[in-house]
């Protein structure tokens, strides 16, 4: 909607031109009204206006002067000036400020509703041109961040890229303003399954507002890329700002940390790579900062964390060879109380160890995890190991490591109890499917073994088992119940059911049919037809 301010000192003239006017076919609203200059100017400054319509002559301020200031607070303000003063020297002074629009007393509806319309159509002009203005801003700073983010993205890659000034300049629009670069990782940490898109979301843009606040003074060029749940911060600063920028980043972290309840059950951590005079040198400082990220395993979450510690010489192969044998008889029996036992122990070890760092703890779990799912009989492996890797870099203790081992020992466990089940069963169900395509025939034990790939003695034993009965009483079973449902629902003669059902002898038929009925076919039939 289009913002109208009248000023004039005459309020006859303000109303005259407030009931003129039709502001809704117009698209515009009166937001105000003045009697004299001063207060007009006040109102152009509070409300924004897009028109001013306003008299020549007003006490506190005149017509002109008005426009004049006016115009210095905002200079897109569209201008109609009426009066009753039809003199040239008025109308070229007001031309001088911008007033493209003239209108004598008295006023014609006409020729107040053609000005207001062509005022209109420069107005909504000019709004198209800022908009478009906007989103051109808009969009090239949305280019230039995609630009800056695939600048991360290759120093991730498996072949980074060998950077100079000019690469960083043309190719990423990354500009080299100081003498040193670094980057720095910000990790969060969260129980993903836990963690929906909307606050993992709000996460990022507040690290952004917090990181953006912090360093935007101290470093000329500064960019975060966020990859899942770890930010990949790029620095450039001069040198002698490095306390300052590494002080103004522990502010940031714990200005994250100081509000981390309001998004659930999270932690944030942050490592520094090393500074260097070289934009070549961006790759190290990147693998720096992701080796000195898993520290917070031993360190804890919350931390500014620098430098990769020496390898403690833990042996892992050792470890694992104890954590492997301690769970192959877990695994066979299917029981998740060794499995965690192994663990613990696994674990206990692990601590023990003087001096161990963090990427030996992440390396320990992740192999013994590898282990364990490649012995257990289920499918999808690689998918289920690199759900387990995911779960473990959402990680920042040790002991949550540990517990990603015990869960995923439980669920492995289970599926691998259920897949033993069934596949146990699968004979089973075999032999039954036979049994009810075939239970017309004159089919036997050997036949059904035959079907089902098992030998007889193996076949009876685990057919009772799974079943609670033996074969021979199940296929009686089953073709009692034929002949019954074929009694109930059909006039068919029991000679003919007698055959249906798999037997050529009727008076076995009958006999056996009493035994299971307490009635012979025919008395059955007169009972429940």
């Amino acid at each position: 909607m289009i913002r109208v301010i009248i000023a004039d000192d005459e309020k006859l003239i303000c109303r005259l031109v407030q009931a003129l006017a039709d502001w809704d076919a117009l698209g515009m609203e009166v937001a105000g009204t003045a009697e004299n200059g001063l207060e007009a100017l006040e109102l152009v400054e509070s409300l924004e206006p897009d028109i001013l319509i306003t008299d020549i002559r007003m006490p506190g301020c005149d017509g002109l002067e008005l426009i004049r200031r006016a115009k210095e607070l905002r200079p897109q303000l569209e201008v109609v000036i009426i009066s009753g003063y039809a003199h040239f020297e008025y109308a070229q002074s007001a031309i001088q400020y911008g007033v493209g629009n003239y209108l004598l007393k008295p006023i014609k509806k006409d020729e107040l509703m053609e000005t207001l319309r062509k005022m209109g159509e420069r107005c909504e002009a000019r709004f198209r041109r800022e908009e478009g203005a906007a989103k051109h801003h808009q969009n090239s700073q949305k280019d230039l961040r995609r630009l800056r983010s695939s600048l991360v993205k290759d120093l991730l890659s498996q072949n980074p890229p060998h950077l100079t000034e000019e690469t960083l300049r043309d190719t990423y629009h990354f500009q080299t303003q100081g003498n040193t670069y670094q980057v720095f990782m910000l990790k969060i940490d969260c129980d993903i399954r836990k963690m929906g898109g909307s606050p993992y979301e709000i996460l990022q843009e507040k690290a952004r507002e917090i990181f953006e606040n912090g360093l935007s003074g101290i470093c000329p060029e500064y960019h975060l890329y966020f990859q899942d749940y770890t930010g990949y911060g790029i620095l450039n600063y001069d040198l002698e700002k490095r306390a300052e920028v590494r002080r103004s980043l522990r502010e940031c972290l714990n200005l994250l940390d100081a509000k981390k309840s309001l998004y659930g059950e999270v932690e944030f951590s942050l490592s520094l790579g090393t500074a260097v005079d070289d934009c070549a040198g961006l790759a190290g400082s990147l693998e720096e900062a992701g080796g000195a990220m898993m520290e917070r395993l031993v360190e804890g979450p919350g931390r500014l964390l620098e430098g990769i510690p020496d390898s403690s010489g833990i042996e892992k192969q050792n470890l694992l060879d104890k954590y492997v044998k301690a769970t192959e008889h877990a695994i066979e029996v299917f029981s998740v109380e060794e499995a965690s036992a192994a663990c613990k122990t696994l674990w206990q070890s692990a601590i023990e160890t003087h001096k161990i760092c963090g990427r030996e703890l992440f390396e320990l779990v992740l192999s013994a995890g590898h282990l364990f799912v490649a012995r257990c009989a289920v499918s999808n492996v690689e998918g289920i190991k690199q759900d387990f890797e995911y779960c473990c870099r959402q990680c920042c203790r040790g002991e949550e490591l540990f517990k990603q081992l015990e869960e995923i020992q439980e669920i492995l466990i289970a599926e691998t109890g259920e897949m033993r089940k069934s596949e146990a069963g699968r004979p089973v169900r075999i032999a039954k499917q036979y049994v009810m395509q075939h239970f017309h025939e004159p089919i036997t034990l050997e036949d059904v073994c035959e079907a089902a790939g098992f030998s007889v003695s193996y076949f009876s034993v685990l057919f009772k088992k799974e079943t609670g009965e033996g074969f021979a009483k199940y296929l009686t079973r089953i073709r009692m119940d034929e002949a019954k449902r074929l009694l109930r629902e059909t006039n068919m003669p029991v000679a003919e059911i007698c055959e249906r059902v798999g037997y050529s002898d009727r008076k076995h038929f009958t006999h056996t049919f009493h035994k299971v009925a307490g009635l012979n076919p025919a008395e059955y039939r007169k009972l429940y037809g």
